[in-house]
């Protein structure tokens, strides 16, 4: 077991990675205080099939279990299933001692917290991610809901008692799942150090069928990287908002498309190709945009060709880091150098149209 400890202004806490690593959770719950007075898990309707009683089953107190089965999807991050899951804790009596188990991917795991958050002011969560791309979200206490204009604008700061990473877990994803997670582990070493990108392009050439020990660095990577920025900035003042790199695109095009019509990691990894086409531009720099083009490309990341740029810019300056519609951009002047930029509306939208060109041609 791999352990990775974060530790934020607000609390400090583990998380643990590796095959078998469930088997823990009943002596990690023990080792709670003040001790557990009920626990509800929420998952999803997909999840719980496969995984639920198992993580049952590691609960020896089993009356003291209670489940909570939402609908799989972005479409339950929204008011109506956040209200549902709060009448549900109210009804099954969780109090002040109870804890709020996020059995799911990013979806439940921001769902699930954002109740957690927000239920009595605050109650115990644990994280038990069952996706690749829940490395990313599980990880510096991000919980929200959308809008059904914008992802993740209704939330909270607050972060887990635990973060259980089951990496069994993730043999039963399809591709666009390891691909969707995939994206933001390539991200996270674009922002951290030529060295871990290198790692990754020398190595990974297919999602299929990863062996165990790649599966375990490239998470361990993912979550070393996130955990070295959110352990100094958890409430994004500052450097957090550089994991924000291709999210700008990435999240305009999920709103564009609408949220079922894409993955979270296929739309930010577009989103990152561009930031990084954008920086070439910007700075005048070489960043050996073809070669990673080249690469996703092998990794079989879809082109999103037919975007109308009035309406893409648009969504763009609704992005969270942005002040007075103003757009702000996570660029890099190198692999492990980003930085803010506020770059005008026109050069995105030149810039954007003759990256959708050039990659198509």
């Amino acid at each position: 077991m791999n352990v990775i400890t974060v530790k934020t202004s607000s609390k400090q806490y583990d998380v643990c990675i590796g095959y078998g690593v469930l088997s823990h959770l009943q002596s990690m719950l023990d080792n709670l205080v003040p001790k557990v007075s009920k626990i509800l898990i929420i998952t999803d309707d997909q999840v719980a099939p496969i995984y639920l009683e198992k993580v049952k089953q590691n609960c020896n107190e089993a009356n003291k279990v209670e489940e909570f089965i939402i609908p799989n999807g972005e479409k339950s991050k929204s008011f109506a299933v956040y209200e549902d899951c709060l009448t549900y804790c109210f009804d099954v009596q969780l109090d002040r001692n109870s804890l709020i188990i996020a059995l799911g991917g990013g979806v439940v795991g921001d769902l699930a917290g954002f109740v957690a958050a927000s239920y009595m002011r605050g109650i115990r969560f644990i994280q038990l991610p069952t996706t690749l791309l829940a490395h990313d979200s599980a990880i510096g206490g991000k919980v929200a809901i959308n809008l059904p204009k914008a992802k993740n604008i209704v939330g909270a700061f607050y972060q887990p008692e635990l973060v259980l990473y089951e990496l069994s877990f993730l043999s039963t994803l399809p591709i666009a799942e390891w691909r969707s997670g995939f994206a933001e582990i390539s991200k996270e070493a674009m922002i951290s150090s030529t060295d871990n990108l290198n790692w990754l392009m020398n190595r990974i050439h297919s999602l299929e069928k990863l062996e165990d020990e790649f599966v375990e660095k490239c998470v361990t990577i993912g979550i070393s990287v996130k955990n070295k920025i959110v352990s100094k900035d958890e409430k994004e003042n500052g450097e957090r908002a550089f994991l924000n790199l291709g999210h700008t695109l990435g999240h305009a095009i999920e709103a564009y498309l609408g949220y079922a019509k894409t993955t979270h990691g296929e739309a930010i990894a577009f989103g990152t190709l561009f930031s990084i086409y954008l920086s070439e531009q910007f700075f005048d720099i070489d960043l050996k945009f073809d070669e990673i083009l080249k690469w996703y490309n092998q990794l079989d990341y879809p082109v999103y060709s037919n975007l109308e740029l009035e309406t893409i810019v648009h969504l763009m300056k609704q992005d969270k880091k942005n002040i007075d519609l103003k757009i702000k951009y996570i660029l890099l002047k190198n692999y492990g150098n980003p930085v803010i930029v506020e770059l005008e509306e026109d050069f995105i939208k030149e810039n954007l149209d003759r990256f959708i060109k050039q990659i198509i041609s």
